[in-house]
C-alpha cells in the first residue's frame, strides 16, 4: 500500500510540474475536470432520482439514453483529473479557506467583537508603520541624492 500510495504521489507531483510550465492547458485541463465532475454528480442524482420514481419522467436526461454508468464515470472521471492536477480542494473549498483553517483562524462570523477590534488595530498599526518607514526611505534617498550632487 505504501508503494502505491508513493507511486500515485509521484505521479501527481510530475504532472503538477508539467502542467505548472503550461498554464492555459493547466486552465484547460483543470475546467474540464471541474466540468466533468458536476456533470457526474448531475447524472447520477438523476439516475437516483429516476430509479426512486419509475413512473416520473421529468428529468433533464433520459433513463433510455443514458446508462446507469454515465454519470459515475463523469464524476470519477472528474474526480480523477482534480485529484491528480491538485486542484481538487482549491476548486472547491478555495485556497483562503484552506490556508485560514491550516493556521487555526476563526471564520469573521466566530469572532467575537473585541477580536476584531483587536485586528483593525493591529492593522491600523502597520498601516502606521509602513507609512513611517516609506517616509524614512524617502528621507533616505533624499539625503543621497543630495550627497551626490555635493560630490
Amino acid at each position: 500500500m505504501k508503494y502505491i500510495k508513493g507511486f500515485l504521489g509521484k505521479i501527481e507531483e510530475n504532472i503538477k510540474i508539467y502542467l505548472s510550465h503550461r498554464p492555459r492547458f493547466y486552465a484547460l485541463i483543470v475546467g474540464v475536470g471541474i466540468v466533468l465532475f458536476w456533470r457526474g454528480v448531475w447524472h447520477s442524482t438523476d439516475q437516483i432520482h429516476t430509479y426512486l420514481n419509475i413512473f416520473q419522467n421529468n428529468l433533464t436526461i433520459d433513463g433510455v439514453m443514458s446508462p446507469w454508468w454515465d454519470g459515475l464515470l463523469s464524476f470519477i472521471v472528474g474526480t480523477l483529473i482534480l485529484h491528480f492536477t491538485g486542484a481538487f480542494t482549491s476548486s472547491f473549498i478555495g485556497n483562503e479557506l484552506i490556508l485560514s483553517g491550516l493556521r487555526g483562524e476563526k471564520r469573521l462570523s466566530q469572532k467575537t467583537e473585541t477580536e476584531v477590534k483587536g485586528e483593525e488595530q493591529f492593522i491600523s498599526d502597520i498601516k502606521k508603520e509602513l507609512g513611517d518607514m516609506t517616509e524614512k526611505i524617502i528621507e533616505l534617498e533624499n539625503e543621497v541624492h543630495r550627497k551626490k550632487h555635493i560630490e
